[in-house]
């Protein structure tokens, strides 16, 4: 058997983890996804089925921004977003998904952007 990739041990690791983080309705599930160029975050019910509130750098807001890559300082902008639609739709606590990343860097940056936003998590 070969060795896994990068994006394999990402998926595998992600795999591992959506075992035991589901959004519900009380407690919906943020998923983040980081792109070689984009950042996308989704607020999720996983029993409903349903995206609640979601941000991401391919919007209106960011595609005129050069600036606006898949980095720290707009990891916090999405954050930020994200917590603000969050709960203009009255969601206040998630269960963070990160994706099968490490916990460090972008990924870390827009937890924090996020939880200052009013996400309690």
């Amino acid at each position: 058997m070969a060795a896994l990739n990068r994006k394999q041990k990402t998926a595998v690791r992600h795999e591992r983890l959506r075992k035991t983080v589901t959004g519900t309705p009380e407690r919906p599930r943020l998923s983040v996804h980081f792109s070689a160029k984009n950042i996308y975050a989704q607020v999720i019910d996983d029993h409903g089925g349903a995206t609640i509130a979601s941000a991401n750098t391919t919007e209106g807001d960011f595609k005129g921004d050069k600036k606006a890559r898949a980095n720290k300082e707009t990891a916090v902008k999405i954050g930020r977003l994200v917590a603000e639609r969050s709960k203009a739709k009255k969601v206040t606590q998630v269960v963070f998904d990160r994706g099968g990343l490490q916990y460090h860097g972008k990924v870390k940056a827009l937890a924090d952007a996020a939880r200052e936003g009013g996400l309690e998590f």
